[in-house]
């Protein structure tokens, strides 16, 4: 499978079940980002100069490497039209199933790649792929549809041919043997090194991903790996029928099958994470609508909560979960009596403890909710929690207080203090920043502090 880098949960039983889970998992921010990437690219191709740049550049660079290859490299095998006919059917069709992984889009097109290097002149082979991959979109330039940016991205698209091309060309391996395995291995590393340096450099001038964010993604060249070991054995038999390498056409079309229902699922999921951020606005405006002065402090305390957050240096995933604590710490007081949750004065005591038991009401409803909501339940209920234990509802102390919760719980306070209430006027920043400083320790981390005093001044 050629990875093109530019271009509900099941239950978990196993560690190693767990892992591939977490690595091909588009539940954070971040990889949910790279995926709509992906998807938006084919949208904008010919409408972003930025991109035109990148993928000019890229065809130009692959090009002026590929006809090198060919004018200069010798080749152990002449052209012949039958291989040449059966390899590039064959291509074009494993060209048309897209399997995405982030913002790659990887075709299945190793099954025959690896035979195309062996029944074709070696040398000859990136222009081939380059040649299929434009072909590939004839028919949507008959239509009218192929933007020009689109047509040049495929034609970069090409540079992982470039790397096993070239080590089999200079190290002698153009005709097959087991024997070369490891020679065969090289050439792997080589479209690995080939295609990744291409397509990270290109998402990162293009769309301003850095390779890092980007790294996740790159679990797809296992399966390049698997799919290699198949298109050995087409190859090990298409030197002497070449015709065999249409056998691997059944086996594209079942990949086909399956990269369709993961678009689904991936699409389910986008939804999904849509709804649920729908879902948590919502709420929120119930809440604002039965208490006007909850409602836009909610608001301010996401604010505060995103920016303490990232100057934490929490994971993507857990600045997502502060932002949904901070818009839903206080959902739970749809169940508080508006006179007691409109009350100018102090609770007694029996109020108190009905207002306490709103985080306990906000973690009920969020588990109701279910999905990405459910997950942050515990934060909510944990949000006016102590860092000394004193807080409410089950007394946690220190560390053992989600880090999420305790910075909710610090700019929760921030924001009340500097709002206006009722019954007291808003205290100013300074004041506000002392008071954190002076609870640092007892009610508030003093991390959470830190950092919110760094944004705030």
């Amino acid at each position: 499978m050629v990875s093109r880098m530019t271009q509900g949960q099941p239950q978990i039983r196993s560690k190693a079940g767990s892992a591939l889970t977490q690595v091909d998992s588009y539940e954070t921010p971040g990889t949910e980002t790279l995926l709509k990437l992906g998807r938006q690219r084919h949208v904008l191709h010919g409408r972003d100069a930025r991109l035109f740049l990148t993928e000019a550049s890229a065809a130009a660079a692959f090009l002026l490497a590929a006809v090198a290859l060919a004018a200069f490299g010798s080749s152990a095998r002449p052209f012949s039209v039958w291989p040449l006919v059966v390899t590039v059917l064959a291509y074009l069709a494993a060209d048309r199933v897209r399997f995405q992984v982030g913002s790659a889009w990887t075709p299945p097109t190793q099954l025959v790649f690896v035979p195309m290097l062996f029944v074709l002149p070696t040398p000859f082979v990136p222009l081939i792929v380059a040649v299929c991959f434009v072909a590939g979109q004839l028919p949507q330039a008959v239509a009218g549809q192929l933007a020009p940016t689109r047509a040049l991205a495929r034609v970069g698209d090409s540079f992982y041919a470039l790397g096993p091309a070239l080590v089999l060309v200079l190290f002698g391996g153009q005709v097959f043997s087991w024997a070369n395995w490891p020679l065969y291995l090289l050439a792997f590393l080589a479209q690995i090194v080939f295609d990744a340096t291409a397509g990270l450099t290109r998402t990162w001038f293009a769309e301003r991903v850095s390779p890092r964010d980007q790294l996740p993604m790159l679990w797809l060249y296992a399966t390049d790996g698997c799919l290699s070991c198949i298109g050995l054995l087409a190859a090990a038999a298409a030197v002497e029928h070449t015709g065999l390498v249409l056998l691997t056409v059944p086996l594209i079309g079942l990949l086909w099958l399956l990269a369709r229902e993961r678009r689904q699922r991936l699409d389910f999921g986008l939804a999904l994470s849509t709804a649920y951020r729908g879902t948590a606005t919502l709420l929120g405006y119930v809440v604002e609508a039965d208490d006007q002065y909850t409602g836009a402090h909610s608001r301010d305390v996401v604010d505060l909560s995103r920016s303490a957050a990232a100057a934490l240096g929490l994971s993507a995933s857990q600045r997502r979960a502060v932002e949904f604590v901070a818009m839903l710490h206080d959902v739970g007081k749809i169940f508080v009596p508006k006179d007691i949750l409109n009350k100018q004065g102090p609770l007694d005591s029996y109020e108190w403890e009905v207002m306490r038991h709103h985080t306990v009401q906000g973690e009920r409803i969020l588990k109701q909710v279910g999905g990405a909501l459910a997950r942050v339940a515990r934060y909510v209920r944990a949000s006016h929690e102590h860092y000394d234990g004193h807080g409410y509802p089950d007394g946690l102390v220190g560390e053992a207080i989600p880090i999420e919760s305790r910075i909710v719980t610090v700019c929760d306070a921030f924001s009340a203090m500097t709002t206006d209430r009722p019954y007291r006027a808003a205290m100013p920043v300074n004041e506000a920043l002392a008071e954190l400083r002076h609870g640092a320790g007892t009610q508030f981390d003093p991390r959470v502090v830190s950092a919110l005093d760094r944004v705030l001044t």
